[in-house]
């Protein structure tokens, strides 16, 4: 009998992952698709549609479907063993939406195992390219959101978070605004974590309650939806989205469809799917008062946190391995995506040449500092290169090496200066005498932290006040939008 082994998945921004591991948690298997690599005929970049507008970015759905079709069939082809998997479960870029056309459940359940699902699935989409984490263009939803729930702190204290442009329940009010006839036609809303779970179900997944914590819609004391957040978004919400469940949640057995094609046991469980950041946090086995920052298309820095005070700033999830806790978190959205624009720009694409740069300037940049947000930046709310001498005057350009140095001082500065401001204790998971530069070359692989050097606080004490009184300069339009600060 074969051995038992596990699948997980991440369907993340860039590409579709998996990896098997066996109860040893040894990893036996592990393939990728890129989007833009593997499956050109979508035509995106960086994995996703950046519009006209600079503000609204989608991912086509079915780039998605035919990305698990091909890493399915790549690992057939290597005589992958399905039948050995007992149980699968996965993670999705967090506050992404997917909405299924009426009708859509039989399709979803009755699948062809003659068929590639992607075919199967091609008119099951009312809304066929999918607004992501990325998208910024539903200014006026959020501040439609907290006026009717009593303001931005009042709506912090239900949801855990202030209303934010990419949080999903702004989302779904954009689109019954702008097309309430695709609203009307669209039976369940899923994240996507629970539509990649549902892929496998056959059936429509539940939310969890630590992805359905980045909606601006669950109440994350009670784990219910909100019904003034529901109200607020849109008619008839509730049943669109189903009953939230905890994120460990055993959903039931694969669909008889991968049953057919790929020789999955049936009895192969299905378990919740989460969000990519509380996946992080479960998968990392972070313990209260940890803290830990990925470094990804978005950066992000969370921690397990036993009593939350939600804020104007940073995020309060569910937490998903005990749902009597919490997480809590920062995002960055100009993450991987802005640190390779640099390396192109200035290292001739070579990360070997970035390293080497970044080694040639001195700690602290002679006082050069920088705030670099190719797309509009979250934490804070700004947009565009900012560059500063060290006496403060705005420059338009710094030599390659200065520049380099600017842009990875000023996001790990970010970092610390809005985890400070939550009250964050920075305890190290892991400590090794790595290079940033190398922190930055391997990122987001794991098992990476650094220890500051002797004279760092010293040195960075002064940068870090200069850092966060220019930053209020450069905050986009602060009395206009719902984001301002």
């Amino acid at each position: 009998m074969a051995a038992p082994c596990y699948l997980g998945w991440d369907f993340s921004t860039q590409q579709l992952k998996v990896i098997a591991i066996d109860e040893q948690l040894r990893v036996i298997y592990e393939d990728n698709v890129h989007f833009d690599k593997d499956l050109p005929e979508f035509k995106t970049q960086g994995g996703v549609y950046i519009h006209s507008d600079r503000l609204t970015v989608t991912s086509p759905v079915l780039m998605w479907v035919k990305a698990l079709d091909m890493i399915l069939e790549k690992m057939k082809s290597s005589g992958f063993n399905f039948s050995q998997v007992r149980a699968l479960s996965g993670a999705g870029q967090q506050h992404g939406s997917v909405y299924w056309k009426k009708g859509s459940i039989q399709i979803l359940k009755n699948a062809s195992p003659e068929l590639p699902l992607h075919q199967s699935l091609k008119a099951c989409f009312s809304v066929s390219n999918s607004p992501i984490w990325m998208d910024s263009s539903t200014a006026s939803q959020c501040s439609t959101l907290e006026k009717a729930v009593g303001g931005a702190q009042h709506l912090a204290s239900i949801t855990g978070s202030r209303a934010y442009e990419r949080f999903t329940g702004n989302q779904i009010a954009k689109i019954y605004s702008q097309n309430p006839e695709f609203y009307m036609q669209t039976e369940r809303i899923s994240l996507v974590s629970s539509f990649a779970a549902s892929l496998f179900l056959g059936a429509y997944a539940p939310i969890d309650y630590s992805d359905g914590s980045g909606m601006n819609l669950l109440q994350i004391w009670e784990k219910v939806w909100s019904a003034s957040c529901l109200d607020a978004c849109a008619p008839g919400l509730e049943e669109k989205l189903g009953c939230p469940v905890p994120s460990h949640s055993v959903l039931g057995p694969i669909s008889p469809y991968y049953s057919q094609r790929y020789g999955f046991s049936p009895d192969c469980k299905i378990v919740a799917f989460t969000g990519d950041n509380p996946a992080s946090l479960a998968g990392m086995r972070l313990q209260e008062g940890d803290i830990a920052i990925s470094l990804g298309t978005s950066d992000t820095l969370f921690l397990w946190i036993q009593e939350p005070t939600p804020a104007l700033e940073g995020h309060i999830l569910c937490n998903p391995v005990d749902s009597q806790t919490y997480m809590a978190l920062l995002c960055f959205k100009n993450g991987s995506l802005m640190r390779e624009r640099i390396r192109d720009d200035c290292a001739s694409g070579s990360w070997d040449e970035f390293s080497k740069a970044l080694s040639s300037t001195v700690a602290g940049n002679n006082g050069n500092l920088g705030f670099y947000f190719d797309v509009m930046e979250i934490t804070p709310e700004a947009t565009g290169i900012h560059r500063f001498n060290r006496d403060n005057q705005k420059v338009s350009d710094f030599p390659k090496e200065v520049e380099i140095r600017a842009l990875i001082e000023g996001q790990f500065m970010a970092k610390r200066i809005h985890a400070e401001k939550l009250g964050y204790k920075v305890r190290l998971v892991a400590e090794t005498n790595v290079s940033l530069a190398d922190v930055v070359k391997l990122a987001p692989e794991p098992g990476l932290a650094v220890t500051p050097t002797a004279g760092a606080e010293e040195l960075y004490r002064p940068l870090l006040k200069r850092y966060a009184e220019l930053e209020q300069k450069v905050i986009y339009n602060p009395t206009s939008s719902c984001l301002a600060k």
